[in-house]
């Protein structure tokens, strides 16, 4: 087999990798965009939950009440960070999917290249060889042409 050959096959089998760190990289970036879309819908009840909690005590209520409502708002800003960190988690899988994925990208480009300058070679020594066989047939038929001449 040709090295040529060879490469192409190692090449082939880092574009299926290549291929499948893209895959990766593609879901974690989906999981982020859930994460960051969760969060915003937490951010955005709590400030919809503290402006009815103005309203109410506009309107008046009792301190146990006052005080459910402040519980409540605790629960939404441990939740809030909860779900921060959980943001903050992904964007880090998602940055080590990328880094893997340009990483197997570069490599994949590298052995083609590689395997391009290799096929590039086999041809000049193919080009080469064909060049020298057909010099030594001219050279023979002229030899023979000389031979029947004299």
């Amino acid at each position: 087999m040709k090295r040529s050959q060879r490469l192409r096959s190692i090449v082939e089998l880092h574009a299926l990798q290549e291929k499948d760190a893209l895959q990766l990289m593609g879901r974690c970036q989906q999981q982020l965009r859930e994460q960051q879309s969760q969060l915003e819908h937490l951010k955005v009840y709590r400030r919809e939950y503290m402006d009815k909690l103005a309203d109410r005590q506009q309107q008046g209520m009792n301190v146990s009440q006052l005080l459910e409502f402040r519980a409540f708002a605790e629960k939404l800003d441990k939740a809030i960070e909860g779900q921060r960190q959980a943001v903050l988690a992904r964007e880090r899988e998602f940055q080590r999917a990328q880094a893997n994925w340009e990483e197997s990208h570069q490599r994949t480009k590298s052995l083609e290249r590689l395997s391009q300058i290799a096929l590039t070679e086999e041809q000049k020594l193919e080009n080469k060889r064909e060049q020298n066989e057909q010099d030594a047939r001219a050279a023979r038929s002229a030899r023979k042409d000389g031979a029947n001449n004299a």
